[in-house]
């Protein structure tokens, strides 16, 4: 059985649209392609795509996704202010202000499914802040520390990883899921990902990376791709442990 979902998931990668923008985002996302299948076998988007996925785990996904949105924000307004041309400023700038109202209002209507209702009492969601797992304060402070302390390309390659895998996830949940049944109950999640909108920002956010990584010298075009692998076993890590409930529990 192992064996066979692992053939799934090697054509579906193939399958997948195509987003780098050149040579050198072509090499990386070929580079990180093993992350990125053990990103599409994980169980939480398996039952995310069938709709079995428990409501708790997917209301702690949505409340640790709230907290990040907010780091990721900031090390997007910091690119913003890095950038050395007007259109890369602006897109930050936007894509930093829509973390915030586009996606959060999103969560909020999730939230407010009747179905998830039971969920939210569980982790007291209508009550009380989220608080960040283990892993969502890793990321979003290893996000912050690289935008604001590394060059503006090696701060472009740290974010690239939440544009371009979520992306690839939501065309990988969409096949995975088949026509999605109006009574699916995460089918707004997934639809929101597998959309012509955020395909333009995924393919924008790519080739300003395309570019940094033509114009770097070898040294710092080294450190852009760590980062950016780094950034992407995150990506895996954050949906692994918002499954798993992941608190600062010792038990």
């Amino acid at each position: 059985m192992r064996e066979t979902h692992s053939s799934i998931h090697s054509t579906e990668h193939t399958m997948t649209t195509d987003f780098s923008a050149g040579p050198h985002t072509r090499a990386l996302w070929q580079q990180v392609a093993p992350i990125v299948a053990k990103t599409e076998a994980l169980p939480f988007l398996n039952q995310l795509a069938d709709g079995s996925l428990d409501p708790v785990a997917f209301v702690n996904y949505i409340r640790q996704d709230s907290v990040y949105l907010v780091g990721y924000a900031r090390a997007m307004a910091l690119l913003a202010a890095q950038a050395d041309n007007r259109p890369d400023a602006r897109f930050w700038a936007e894509s930093s202000a829509s973390a915030i109202s586009v996606e959060e209002g999103m969560h909020g209507d999730l939230l407010a499914d009747t179905r998830l209702a039971e969920a939210c009492r569980q982790l007291k969601a209508g009550d009380t802040p989220a608080q960040a797992s283990p892993t969502t304060l890793g990321y979003v402070s290893f996000l912050l520390a690289t935008a604001a302390t590394e060059s503006y390309g090696i701060g472009v390659a740290g974010v690239l990883p939440c544009f371009w895998i979520y992306a690839h996830v939501g065309k990988v949940l969409v096949r995975r899921a088949g026509a999605l049944a109006a009574d699916h109950p995460y089918a707004t999640w997934i639809a929101a990902y597998d959309s012509d909108v955020f395909d333009q920002s995924t393919r924008h956010a790519v080739g300003i990376l395309e570019k940094a990584l033509s114009l770097a010298t070898e040294t710092e075009r080294r450190r852009m791709i760590g980062v950016f692998e780094q950034a992407c076993v995150y990506e895996w890590h954050f949906w692994a442990t918002a499954h798993a409930l992941q608190g600062w529990a010792l038990d």
